[in-house]
C-alpha cells in the first residue's frame, strides 16, 4: 500500500486530507509540526510527502532539505501563493506546489499523477476477464483490445481499485472529471452505461440506490 506523510500544522486541513487519501486507498500519517515530521521521516519510509511551508519549529523549506536525500517526492501545500514563493519551492526540489485553499479533487489528481511519475502506482490491474495497463492506458478483454474514452478508462480504474466498495457519485465524478460535482448525474451515468456495454459487465457494475456504483466480484 502506498504510504503518504502529511506535514501540516492546521489539524482540520491535515485531517481532511487524511480522510480523503484514506478513502482513496492510501495509508496516511499526519504530523502537525516540523520536528514531528522529521522524526517520522527518520524512522519510516514514505512514497510521498505533502508538506506545508509555514510550520512551527522547523519550516517546510528546511524540512525539504532533510527530505531530499531520501528521494521521496514532495508536494508543497501552502497559502504562500506568490510566483516567487512557487519558484523558490520548486527550485529547492519540491515536485509540485498546491496553493490553499484547494479542491480535494485537484489534490487527489496531483497525488496520483506524481505517484505515477515515480511509478509508485500499480501499472497493471485485472478484474474478471479484463486487464488494464495504466502506463499505456490500454484495456484488453480475453486478450482482445477494448477501446475506451479517457473518462471511461479513468472510471474503470477507479472501480477496479475499489472493488466491492460502494462509491458515491460525487466522489467518482470529482475524481475522474477533476471538478466540483453539481448534482447532475447524467454525465456519470451515461459513461457507466457505455462502460458496462463495452466490457459486458452488466453483472459486475452494480447501481447502489441513492449512493452510486459498486464493482462486485461475486465473492
Amino acid at each position: 500500500m502506498v504510504k503518504i506523510l502529511v506535514v501540516e500544522d492546521d489539524a482540520s486541513i491535515a485531517n481532511l486530507i487524511k480522510i480523503n487519501l484514506t478513502a482513496e486507498g492510501y495509508e496516511c500519517i499526519c504530523a502537525y509540526d516540523g520536528n514531528t515530521g522529521a522524526d517520522y521521516i527518520e524512522k519510516d519510509c514514505f512514497d510521498l510527502i505533502l508538506l506545508d511551508i509555514m510550520l512551527p519549529e522547523i519550516d517546510g523549506y528546511e524540512l525539504l532539505e532533510y527530505i531530499k536525500p531520501t528521494g521521496t517526492p514532495v508536494i508543497f501545500l501552502t497559502a504562500k501563493g506568490g510566483v516567487d514563493d512557487r519558484i523558490k519551492g520548486l527550485r529547492l526540489g519540491a515536485d509540485d506546489y498546491i496553493v490553499k485553499p484547494f479542491q480535494v479533487g485537484e489534490l487527489l489528481a496531483r497525488v496520483e499523477a506524481l505517484l505515477r511519475r515515480y511509478r509508485k502506482v500499480n501499472e497493471r490491474l485485472s478484474f474478471a476477464d479484463v486487464e488494464i495497463h495504466t502506463d499505456s492506458r490500454t484495456v484488453t478483454k480475453n486478450g482482445e483490445p477494448v477501446v475506451l474514452t479517457v473518462k471511461e478508462f479513468d472510471l474503470l480504474v477507479e472501480l477496479v481499485q475499489n472493488k466491492n466498495i460502494a462509491l458515491y457519485r460525487n466522489r467518482l465524478y470529482e475524481k475522474v472529471w477533476g471538478e466540483a460535482y453539481m448534482g447532475d448525474t447524467r454525465t456519470l451515468d451515461s459513461h457507466i452505461q457505455r462502460l458496462r456495454r463495452k466490457l459486458g459487465w452488466d453483472n459486475y457494475i452494480k447501481t447502489v440506490f441513492r449512493i452510486g456504483y459498486r464493482l462486485e466480484d461475486g465473492r
